[in-house]
């Protein structure tokens, strides 16, 4: 039996954990530099606030549905979430981390003999533990508990937040109500090719006749979603692995940028920190990418995105290589754009291996200095805090340059910021 857990309006919910009095109120979280929305508390949507809705359109309907707007709180939202993901653990050791608010639980194995009251422990401890609501949807296969869980969010006042498929009879009626757009796996172009066939519901997304339809369009990973929804499990947990295969940084700027020296320092201190999250993984790159983007709605150009990428002679995950490879690049990309202003940039580093199995070049090789010079780094910014050693490029006082102004404090990831209880 799998179980799908996702957290309710995660973010809004994130937020509501130390600010109480906005529950039952409308509350909305903006992307970095305030820019749309991302999440949305249930009455937030029954005020008529859209996902994805930038901020200044709906100046007008916060202010008139008194809605609480939120900057992204990131350190927040996912220190919150890993405590809810080690709670879960505590119920099964098979834990797949889906994404910040979800996970694909595996109970092979385990004595569970009511799913549904072990859905409701699990409910009420993450709830009275970490203060997130959370639905719980159990089935015999991965698809099939997204379907349960969906029906757990929709009908939370009938099921408590938890619903089982466990017998044949509650999967017809759960794939008849569920949408074919709901289909995990089912994208919008997908959609609208099968309602074309009259595919319309999950249920008719089984059907037989549909087979060789789905072979056709969705290929093998079709095939596999097929038999999820008939019951047949396929689909195993992921392994967990905490490497990344490669590692990207990237940010809007609170004004457009034309100035290099701007640009320089934005994409300088990109690339330090992607070189210090992969020596947080033990990690070394081969592959750097520098990117540009231009704001295609204020700025009429005959291109909007430009990157360029170069491969070191010797894997790297030192600070000064990673950033001067990076500035080398942003010349190569500003040379002949001089006066476009660019909404955004990003650093990426691809082809990683793991630091341990660094081959070492016999004429080309990284000065051995950055080694100790880099482990120093870290050591000290780990002890200070908010990365204070820094390269001469970056600036000294400010690691991300945005827009937040309705950013609520780091509650529980940074000190000077934890919350505060008057007792009279």
């Amino acid at each position: 039996m799998y179980a799908l857990v996702d957290c309710n309006n995660f973010y809004a919910s994130c937020e509501r954990v130390f600010q109480p009095k906005f529950n039952g109120k409308p509350v909305a979280i903006l992307s970095n530099n305030d820019g749309c929305v991302i999440s949305r508390s249930n009455e937030a949507k029954e005020a008529g606030v859209l996902m994805g809705a930038p901020a200044f359109k709906i100046r007008e309907l916060v202010k008139e549905k008194n809605v609480k707007l939120f900057s992204s709180n990131y350190p927040l939202y996912g220190d919150l979430s890993n405590r809810v993901m080690a709670i879960l653990g505590q119920f099964t050791p098979n834990v797949e981390i889906y994404s910040i608010d979800e996970a694909f639980l595996n109970f092979d194995g385990l004595n569970v003999l009511d799913y549904y009251d072990y859905g409701l422990q699990m409910k009420t401890r993450v709830q009275k533990w970490v203060g997130i609501p959370v639905c719980i949807g159990f089935a015999p296969t991965k698809a099939l508990s997204k379907v349960a869980n969906k029906i757990a969010k929709e009908f939370q006042y009938r099921t408590n937040g938890v619903y089982v498929i466990d017998t044949e009879e509650k999967r017809i009626k759960a794939l008849k109500w569920t949408k074919i757009e709901d289909v995990w796996g089912i994208g919008y172009r997908t959609k609208k090719k099968a309602k074309l066939r009259n595919i319309i519901t999950a249920l008719d997304f089984t059907a037989p006749q549909h087979e060789a339809w789905i072979k056709k369009e969705m290929g093998v990973i079709g095939l596999r979603l097929k038999c999820e929804l008939e019951g047949k499990s396929v689909l195993d947990l992921e392994p967990v692995t905490e490497q990344k295969k490669s590692i990207a940084t990237t940010r809007s700027f609170p004004k457009q940028i034309s100035d290099f020296d701007l640009l320089r320092e934005r994409i300088a201190t990109f690339a330090a920190v992607c070189a210090e999250k992969l020596r947080k993984q033990n990690s070394c790159c081969h592959t750097i990418i520098v990117m540009l983007v231009v704001d295609k709605h204020s700025v009429k150009a005959s291109k909007y995105y430009f990157n360029m990428a170069v491969t070191l002679p010797y894997a790297s995950n030192s600070t000064l290589t990673i950033s001067n490879a990076a500035i080398e690049l942003l010349k190569k990309l500003h040379k002949g754009n001089e006066g476009i202003r660019f909404k955004k940039a990003g650093v990426v580093v691809t082809e990683l291996i793991d630091e341990d199995k660094k081959q070492f070049q016999l004429f080309d090789e990284e000065n051995p200095k950055h080694l100790a010079l880099m482990k120093a780094m870290d050591q000290l910014n780990n002890k200070i805090g908010d990365a204070k050693v820094k390269l001469a490029t970056q600036n000294l006082k400010l690691t991300w340059n945005m827009n937040q102004n309705h950013l609520s404090p780091k509650y529980t990831t940074r000190f000077n910021e934890i919350l505060e209880i008057k007792c009279l």
